[in-house]
């Protein structure tokens, strides 16, 4: 039977949900902004004729349509389900794009939009289809039980992935250290593995759930800069001060060190042989350690000699005479 008190707002809400389609997906991936205004707008003229006409589509219509009337009302609520999950999915976006964070937060963002999509499945089933939504749920439990004995070790490294999402421990673009000795700078992160660009240019791939039960160091924060330390050895015979007043003319003169916060030199220590001098200074990032560190040995070199100082002896070297030197000294006095 065709009822045309109801004919009228079905047909409108099928329309609104297949223009709200067109135009949702006219607007592209690259404006979310109107995407989300699209999509609240339509939602709501959706749900307003809805309510004008006295159809609750959270609730299991008990209505018996035929025909052409039963395909509206279903293709009605399924549009308005539909376009509610965009809706709650383009407000999550949106989220994620003010708080600048596309990317370290996409694992997040990924598991809201399927609990999304899950809980519109099920509601459509049940509201729209009728469908027995808790013999759904059992089965689907058992089935999830198979799966996840299955799949232990990759659900393992996609819940350490969203632990890590959730903990922020790094971002995309930080430098980080391992304790096992492996760094890198993080470029992609997603369900199952980080991926690390080393200083080698190698890529790293590790599992999400070995990179949570390690320890690391982020080497980017409080922010980019990284202290360097460099052993320098002076002999003994040369004053204090003046090794001092080298060392800090040698790491002013480096433009490849950060100079505020200065660069600091300690003396560690003195012997009869050597003056033991420790070079603390900052990079403005992990990745130029190596060409800071020859700059300074370079110039640390230079003023050494253009000061006069001599560098130590490495510890634990000796000098030994020479057998053939004492063998010509006693051949010398007997011969006398």
């Amino acid at each position: 039977m065709f009822n045309v008190q109801l004919s009228l707002p079905l047909v409108l809400i099928n329309l609104l949900g297949v223009a709200g389609i067109v135009i949702w997906h006219l607007q592209g991936r690259n404006r979310p902004t109107a995407r989300l205004v699209v999509q609240i707008l339509f939602f709501a003229g959706m749900t307003a004729v809805l309510i004008f006409a006295g159809i609750l589509p959270h609730r299991v219509d008990e209505t018996q349509f035929s025909g052409l009337m039963d395909v509206l009302s279903i293709s009605a609520r399924v549009l308005w389900w539909t376009h509610l999950a965009w809706t709650l999915i383009g407000f999550v976006r949106i989220y994620i794009v003010l708080e600048r964070r596309p990317r370290e937060a996409r694992l997040l963002q990924d598991l809201i939009v399927a609990v999304v999509y899950l809980g519109v499945a099920l509601s459509i089933l049940g509201f729209v289809f009728k469908a027995p939504i808790g013999t759904l749920v059992a089965t689907s439990g058992v089935v999830a039980i198979i799966f996840g004995l299955a799949l232990q070790n990759t659900l393992g490294d996609v819940f350490s992935g969203i632990a890590l999402t959730l903990g922020r421990p790094f971002a995309i673009g930080d430098w980080i250290v391992m304790s096992d000795g492996t760094e890198g700078r993080v470029i992609e992160n997603n369900w199952r593995s980080t991926f690390l660009l080393t200083g080698a240019h190698n890529v790293v791939v590790l599992p999400n759930s070995v990179l949570a039960k390690v320890g690391l160091t982020n080497l980017s924060r409080p922010d980019e800069t990284h202290q360097i330390t460099l052993l320098v050895r002076i002999d003994a015979s040369h004053r204090p001060q003046l090794v001092e007043e080298a060392m800090r003319t040698a790491l002013r003169g480096s433009t490849r060190i950060v100079q505020d916060p200065p660069p600091i030199v300690a003396l560690k220590g003195i012997d009869a042989m050597t003056i033991e001098t420790e070079l603390q200074f900052r990079v403005t990032s992990p990745a130029n350690r190596t060409p800071a560190r020859n700059e300074v040995i370079d110039l640390v070199h230079n003023y050494c000699r253009q000061s006069g100082l001599s560098l130590a002896m490495p510890p634990r070297s000796y000098l030994y005479a020479s057998p053939e030197a004492d063998e010509v000294k006693l051949r010398s006095s007997g011969a006398l």
